[in-house]
């Protein structure tokens, strides 16, 4: 049949780079920030932060981006908005409802848009008075200002809602309850949503509907995390935490870490294990006291080690850590250990020798040895003294 067809038959395959989702954890602690706040305030981060999400939607008209709070007690969506109902395409940014410009149905023809007004209001007047709040992501229109990219202006808009609606709800009880940020559950929730949106956009056959595995197939998505933290990560979520880094391994994502306070023993194993990139940006590490370093190094350390890509990174030298603090928490009491005791059969980690010695987690027993008995004492030998040796036998002194 090929003969008398006569046309070319091949596969069509892409040379443009394929589109790059990046995931971003942005630690939200507030007991945290507010020991930051000498050196960097949390809407100096953000800012920041913002600029470092436009550069990386410059690179790729497909790339995409979403933003996780991990917050105090929970872990929330920053963007995409979880209280925004419209799909998001593959640049990140939701279409406007009841556009004209781009409705092709046949129902009944829509009130027409109001005209952009360039010295115009720039949100809805306010009813009491006080100044408008902003304005949610499914709601905002994105032609407000004219002076602002639209892809950019719908992420910015988005973030800053979501984090005002997230700071709201924090209350002066759940801060006095927990003073940890929920670290696992955000990272869970990253590597939950690169698994989505790769399997909505890797093709399926017509026929079984089984995803294809072709060896000349491009990759349509490469993804990555990044952990922007400002506190450690508790000993209690060890188990959840590694789970993550176990996950993240197995589908090939790396996860970067910038820190900016302290230096968290998780996070560097996450990072190491992953071939991801750890930065310490602490301010107590060779930063003066009015904290200059911190507030203006954030931005160029985001831009040149963070912003390429999987694909750029092949052909780039990646910093690197020095050392890893490669130490465990244990099952029994939480607490971060240098020696402690490993079961033989779910490989769960003690920090003394639980009380029968049999394991808490598989019920194991386990075998000790003369682990607790009091070791013997060898006594010292005593030397022997030189019975040819008398005195006035010695060696006489000269003159």
């Amino acid at each position: 049949m090929d003969a008398v067809d006569g046309t070319e038959h091949y596969e069509k395959t892409s040379s443009e780079p394929p589109a790059s989702l990046l995931t971003i954890v942005l630690d939200t602690n507030p007991h945290a920030w507010a020991l930051l706040q000498p050196t960097l305030t949390f809407s100096q981060a953000v800012a920041n932060l913002l600029v470092f999400i436009n550069a990386h939607l410059a690179f790729n008209n497909a790339n995409k981006v979403a933003v996780i709070a991990s917050h105090i007690q929970r872990a929330e969506f920053l963007y995409p908005s979880p209280h925004s109902s419209l799909p998001t395409p593959l640049n990140g940014v939701p279409p406007t409802p009841h556009d004209p410009d781009t409705e092709m149905g046949n129902g009944p023809p829509t009130a027409p848009k109001p005209r952009l007004t360039l010295n115009g209001p720039r949100g809805p007047p306010s009813t009491n008075g006080s100044t408008p709040s902003l304005p949610r992501s499914n709601t905002a229109h994105p032609t407000d200002d004219a002076n602002i990219y639209r892809p950019f202006h719908q992420v910015s808009t988005a973030i800053f809602s979501s984090l005002a609606r997230l700071l709201a709800t924090t209350t002066p009880a759940s801060l006095a309850s927990t003073p940890t940020t929920a670290l696992a559950g955000a990272l869970t929730l990253a590597l939950t949503y690169t698994n989505k949106q790769t399997v909505l956009l890797t093709p399926t056959s017509s026929t079984t509907g089984a995803t294809t595995s072709s060896l000349n197939a491009p990759v349509p998505l490469t993804s990555r995390v990044l952990v922007l933290s400002v506190s450690a990560a508790s000993p209690t979520q060890y188990i959840p935490f590694m789970n993550t880094i176990f996950a993240a391994q197995r589908l090939q994502i790396p996860i970067d870490v910038l820190s900016l306070s302290g230096s968290s023993s998780f996070l560097q194993q996450a990072a190491d294990a992953t071939n991801g990139t750890y930065i310490s940006l602490d301010s107590r590490q060779g930063a003066s006291a009015t904290g200059a370093p911190l507030a203006h190094g954030l931005l160029p350390t985001l831009l040149l080690a963070f912003l390429p890509d999987a694909t750029s990174r092949a052909h780039l030298i990646s910093p690197t850590q020095a050392s890893v603090d490669f130490r465990a928490a244990c099952f029994c009491h939480r607490k971060v250990v240098d020696i402690g005791f490993v079961c033989s059969i779910c490989l769960s980690i003690f920090c003394e020798p639980p009380e029968g010695a049999v394991c808490l987690t598989c019920g194991t027993h386990l075998g000790l040895g003369d682990y607790g008995a009091r070791p013997a004492v060898v006594m010292r030998r005593k030397k022997k003294k030189d019975k040819g040796r008398r005195e006035g036998t010695g060696t006489p002194a000269p003159g």
